[in-house]
C-alpha cells in the first residue's frame, strides 16, 4: 500500500488516498483516537470519483463514532481496464431495463459472477494493508454494494463481523446458495420503489441468508433515496457489533 495523498477535512477526519497493486482507494481515520480504531469496508458500485461525495459522507459520520473506512476501486471501474465481457452484459441490462423487460440470468451471470471473482480477492488484500496499520485494528464490518460482492465476502472472510448490504444491485441465482452460508450479523436497506433493483428477488435473497441475526429495513422511495434515520439505523447497528 503506497499513500499518495492525504488532507484534514474540516472536521479533523484525516482522508488519504492510496494504491494497492495500482488500485485506487481511500482511508479516512478519526481525527483524534486513544486506540486503534475499528474498520468498516464502504462498498459501492464503482467510480470512485463519482461516488466520492457519497462515500465521504458515509466515512466521516463512521469517523464520529470512532470507526476508520476504507474502500477501493472495483475491476473495470473509474480509471481501471474495462473488460469487454462486462461492458457487453452492462448493455444488454440497460436495454432490458429501459424496455421493461425481465434481466435473464444469463445477462446478471454475465456481469457479476466475474466482477465477484476478481473484487472480492482484491478487498481482502486491502484488508490485509489495511490492519497492519497501526491506526487500525479489528473488528472489521462491511457496509454497502455490490450486495453479490458483500454476501461472498460475508462467506469468505472471517475477520468481517457485521455487514450493512444495501440491496439494489442483481444477484446471480447461484449466490442464493452462498447466502445461505452467512452467518454473521446483517442489516439489510431495501428501497421498496428502486426502479433498476426486483423487489422480489431481494426479499427472497433475505429470506435464504443463513444469520441468526439479520434485519430487513425497507423504505419508501427510489435507489437514492435512503431517508437519513434509515441511514442512522445502519450506524448503530455497526456501532453495536464492531464496538
Amino acid at each position: 500500500m503506497q499513500f499518495t495523498s492525504e488532507q484534514r477535512l474540516d472536521d479533523g477526519v484525516l482522508e488519504r488516498e492510496f494504491t494497492l497493486n495500482e488500485i485506487p482507494g481511500i482511508l479516512w481515520t478519526p481525527g483524534s483516537a486513544s486506540a486503534p480504531a475499528p474498520l468498516i469496508l464502504l462498498g459501492h458500485p464503482g467510480g470512485l470519483h463519482k461516488m466520492y461525495p457519497r462515500l465521504a459522507a458515509r466515512a466521516r459520520h463512521s469517523a464520529a463514532q470512532g470507526f476508520a473506512a476504507a474502500t477501493i476501486e472495483l475491476p473495470g471501474s473509474g480509471d481501471r481496464p474495462r473488460s469487454a465481457v462486462a461492458e457487453q452484459a452492462r448493455t444488454d441490462l440497460r436495454r432490458a431495463l429501459e424496455a421493461g423487460e425481465p434481466v435473464s440470468n444469463e445477462i446478471v451471470d454475465r456481469l457479476v459472477l466475474p466482477l465477484v471473482e476478481k473484487a472480492v480477492p482484491e478487498w481482502q488484500a486491502a484488508l490485509n494493508a489495511l490492519l497492519s496499520l497501526p491506526e487500525i485494528g479489528g473488528p472489521v464490518g462491511y457496509s454497502g454494494g455490490v450486495m453479490a460482492i458483500g454476501i461472498r465476502l460475508a462467506v469468505v472472510e472471517p475477520r468481517i463481523s457485521a455487514a450493512v448490504l444495501f440491496a439494489g444491485s442483481f444477484v446471480p441465482a447461484a449466490m442464493f446458495e452462498e447466502a445461505r452460508q452467512v452467518t454473521i450479523p446483517l442489516h439489510v436497506l431495501l428501497q421498496w420503489d428502486d426502479e433498476g433493483n426486483d423487489r422480489q428477488a431481494a426479499l427472497d435473497l433475505f429470506d435464504a441468508f443463513g444469520s441468526k441475526e439479520k434485519t430487513l429495513h425497507a423504505n419508501l422511495g427510489g435507489h437514492t433515496g435512503v431517508p437519513q434515520f434509515a441511514g442512522d439505523a445502519a450506524a448503530q447497528f455497526l456501532t453495536r457489533h464492531l464496538k
